[in-house]
């Protein structure tokens, strides 16, 4: 008798993960996009060490523990979220899907959780923000770049915080770009038809420079603490926020100049190639913080239990950028809306199968280290 599979309409095509999704939704880019949005910088030890940093790390689960009333929900920036976890301010989204940002604001929306607006969006804040309220008016923040023409970035500025976003991320870690070595081989340039509404720039503008050069003419790379801080808090009422920090000493000094937070960021791996995985300078920079001062996490989290071990060791909240772009590739707002139930519900399980039944109780407790000679080390 013929042996039937168990289920027989199953496709080829099941996302069950987020590296489901990064491989059937880099299949629908072209070489080059999938280059740009999945490559890091140099030898690609940092972007790779990102996601591979979180292995080292155990879960320590716990048994007999009631989670029939676990919740997952949290408070970013005032805002109420459906887990902590968040989408990044990735930029050039409709090269992926046409409807980029919207699509992704819409996902976010409907799952509860906040965006990251990028400076290079295809779309103006005004219509990312409106896209997600046509859901749900949840949350976004835009992120920033120290600028030549401060004229532009205050029209920035005063958009962002009109449209309604409640913080600024300045992006600190890019006085230059990191050397992509596909970019340079691709000569890389935005598709013609897309433009960067934020920074002013038309597809015409944007096709005449490669991206490099271009991001070099208004990019300051004479950016300091002493000089940006002040500079935004006489500007706006927004959270200032410090987005791509690596070390304790940079916490001390978000501290000092009275910024509101800072996001644990290497730029995806996309910047200095051997900076430490963000996971990894973690656990320094919320010693650093002291509870002073909230700490964010970006960079390389694939899974659930990648939020789950990041809540643990100190972060308030997880971002995310690549699995929304392929999200997006695989197919618009459905495929972002699929990359955050996945992480939701890996997340979800994780916490019950700990024994947590809320984030407060998520402590390094839950969490032990792989050692060299075999037993679990405790943190």
């Amino acid at each position: 008798m013929e042996e039937k599979p168990v289920v027989a309409s199953m496709s080829k095509e099941v996302i069950l993960s987020i590296e489901d999704l990064q491989r059937e939704g880099s299949k629908k880019l072209p070489t080059f996009k999938q280059e740009f949005f999945n490559s890091g910088s140099t030898g690609q030890i940092t972007v790779h060490e990102n996601s591979t940093s979180y292995q080292k790390y155990r879960l320590r689960s716990r048994v007999l523990r009631d989670v029939s009333k676990a919740t997952l929900s949290t408070v970013v920036l005032g805002k109420t979220i459906s887990f902590p976890l968040c989408v990044s301010p990735a930029g050039i989204q409709a090269m992926a899907h046409p409807d980029g940002e919207l699509a992704t604001s819409r996902a976010c929306a409907k799952r509860g959780i906040l965006m990251g607006v990028s400076s290079f969006s295809n779309y103006s804040v005004e219509d990312v923000i409106q896209a997600g309220r046509e859901v749900r008016d949840i949350g976004h923040v835009m992120q920033l770049y120290t600028m030549k023409d401060r004229a532009l970035q205050e029209r920035i500025i005063k958009r962002a915080e009109r449209a309604g976003c409640k913080a600024i991320f300045l992006t600190a870690d890019s006085p230059v770009l990191g050397v992509r070595y596909n970019e340079w081989r691709n000569d890389f340039r935005t598709p013609d038809g897309l433009g960067f509404p934020m920074i002013e720039r038309t597809s015409e503008m944007i096709l005449a420079q490669t991206h490099d050069s271009g991001f070099m003419t208004f990019n300051s790379d004479s950016h300091s603490w002493a000089e940006e801080i002040p500079w935004l808090r006489k500007r706006t009422k927004m959270e200032i926020w410090i987005k791509g920090v690596l070390t304790a000493e940079d916490v001390l000094l978000a501290r000092e100049y009275g910024c509101d937070g800072v996001i644990v960021s290497n730029h995806g791996g996309r910047q200095l190639d051997g900076t430490p995985s963000t996971i990894d300078a973690l656990p320094e920079c919320v010693e650093a913080a002291d509870g002073k001062i909230r700490v964010h996490i970006d960079g390389g989290i694939r899974t659930g239990a990648d939020i789950f071990k990041a809540i643990a060791l100190g972060a308030e909240c997880c971002w995310i950028g690549r699995p929304a772009i392929w999200g997006l590739a695989y197919d618009g707002q459905k495929g972002v809306e699929k990359a955050l139930d996945i992480l939701y519900d890996e997340f979800r399980r994780c916490m019950m199968l700990t024994g947590c039944t809320s984030i407060a109780e998520i402590s390094k407790a839950s969490l032990g280290i792989v050692r060299a000679d075999g037993p679990l080390a405790r943190l």
